[in-house]
């Protein structure tokens, strides 16, 4: 859709873009694994630029609250704001205090640490600590019921559910197998937060062979 260079949102962010550099244009894009069409002027590639930043950050005049997850991902950085929630809402508050350069450091972690910390390591040293904790945090558990997917289809619904209760007393259980991979998807709920807890600290994030990491986020 087209923007509204009348919208004070839209105005804000295209002035935070002019500011910029053609070169710092063309790295941010590519930290978000978006590549210019080299027939592209330096103004329509800034004008992308600001519709990439506000479509990111929600903030973008017209768009649906509510986005829906992307089978794949264009870049680790995008892969990890999906499905690290700990880590979007540092993304956010780091984002929202309006220091572009601690974005793209932050970005840049999560795309190519290694090549951020000899970059930034001296200048950014919390900065890319409080990246890394973000990233390996546990997702907060907020209510006894949680969403799950990766579990091999092959355990079936019965030998998913007494996986889970064995961490503790469940509620209500369901659970179906993927249209897109070999992997049980669903909801449970436990008898308190802290069973979902100990739920999401025992599962979340572990390999089961499938390819994919097991996901359990608070419902």
């Amino acid at each position: 859709m087209a923007l509204d260079y009348n919208n004070p949102a839209v105005a804000e962010e295209f002035t935070a873009v002019q500011a910029l550099s053609y070169e710092d244009v063309q790295e941010e894009l590519l930290q978000s694994g978006v590549t210019a069409p080299p027939t592209m002027t330096e103004m329509d590639i800034k004008l992308m630029l600001v519709e990439l930043r506000m479509r990111l950050s929600g903030s973008m005049p017209g768009s649906a609250p509510k986005k829906e997850k992307p089978k794949t991902f264009s870049s680790k950085f995008e892969e990890a704001v999906w499905t690290k929630p700990a880590f979007e809402e540092f993304y956010n508050d780091v984002k929202s205090d309006g220091d572009h350069n601690k974005v793209n450091v932050v970005v840049e972690y999560v795309n190519n640490p290694d090549i951020a910390t000899q970059r930034y390591g001296k200048d950014y040293k919390r900065l890319l600590r409080d990246t890394e904790a973000a990233l390996t945090a546990p997702p907060p558990v907020k209510t006894p019921t949680l969403s799950f997917s990766g579990f091999p289809a092959n355990m079936g619904e019965s030998a998913c559910k007494m996986t889970l209760e064995a961490v503790g007393g469940i509620v209500d259980f369901e659970c179906t197998e993927s249209e897109d991979f070999p992997i049980l998807v669903g909801k449970v709920t436990f008898e308190d937060i802290d069973t979902a807890r100990k739920a999401v600290e025992q599962y979340n994030g572990m390999d089961m062979g499938m390819g994919q990491e097991l996901e359990m986020v608070s419902v």
